[in-house]
């Protein structure tokens, strides 16, 4: 009896040892130390001032901007109102073939702007040389905004087999932070929370009488 118990301590210091080993095969608290454990850090997302562009082709017959790209042109025109800077630029094709079939939906072009949101002070008209752009040479509707943005993502540098250390990989969280600089409506927002808005005292004054009725009409005993 005393010699199964000797053996199975035995085997117990062993297999304790055996751990140990592993816990500390390779280990290098500087190094491990040094890489930063959150996505957020690794993958931060930043706020920049790009160029905001939108393409809209006019075949050389036609007459009208039709409903989708009316549409289009509305959201563009809504976007520069929510962030944009400057003003909407709206480069007219001259000397390409739709040259006349542009000057038709102009105006088209313009009140889908202003529907859009976009001041009437704030869009300018410009021409450029479309004479190599072909029949449906574009109105190229552009301007400054301020947008977030993260670094690029697939960076599989790692051996995701090796996880002696148990950290995450270098893309780790990539996708995430990537998808929500992209859906973010204001970028804005991601600096900080906005300021409140004032206090509805009729409302809070509702909700404060419903909590003191309590459930089923019984008055609570809460009483401030």
């Amino acid at each position: 009896m005393r010699l199964k118990t000797f053996v199975n301590s035995a085997g117990l210091l062993i297999v304790a040892a055996a751990i140990s080993g592993c816990g500390s095969l390779g280990r290098d608290p500087i190094a491990v130390g040094s890489v930063p454990s959150d996505y957020r850090t690794r993958h931060p997302i930043v706020l920049s001032e790009t160029e905001q562009t939108l393409d809209v082709p006019i075949a050389s017959g036609a007459h009208t901007i039709g409903v989708p790209v009316r549409s289009n042109i509305r959201a563009f025109a809504a976007n520069f109102a929510a962030a944009g800077t400057g003003a909407i630029i709206v480069m007219m094709p001259s000397g390409s073939p739709n040259e006349y079939a542009v000057k038709r939906v102009k105006d088209e072009i313009l009140q889908a702007l202003y529907d859009g949101g976009a001041a009437r002070g704030r869009v300018v008209l410009q021409n450029y040389d479309a004479s190599a752009h072909g029949s449906a040479a574009a109105v190229r509707l552009s301007y400054t905004g301020v947008t977030a943005s993260t670094t690029p993502c697939g960076d599989w540098s790692d051996d995701l087999t090796k996880t002696v250390e148990n950290t995450n990989y270098a893309d780790y969280g990539c996708s995430t932070q990537q998808n929500l600089a992209a859906i973010v409506a204001n970028p804005g927002d991601l600096m900080g929370p906005r300021q409140m808005s004032p206090i509805d005292a009729t409302q809070r004054g509702a909700v404060i009488e419903d909590y003191q009725r309590g459930p089923g009409g019984t008055r609570s005993e809460v009483n401030y």
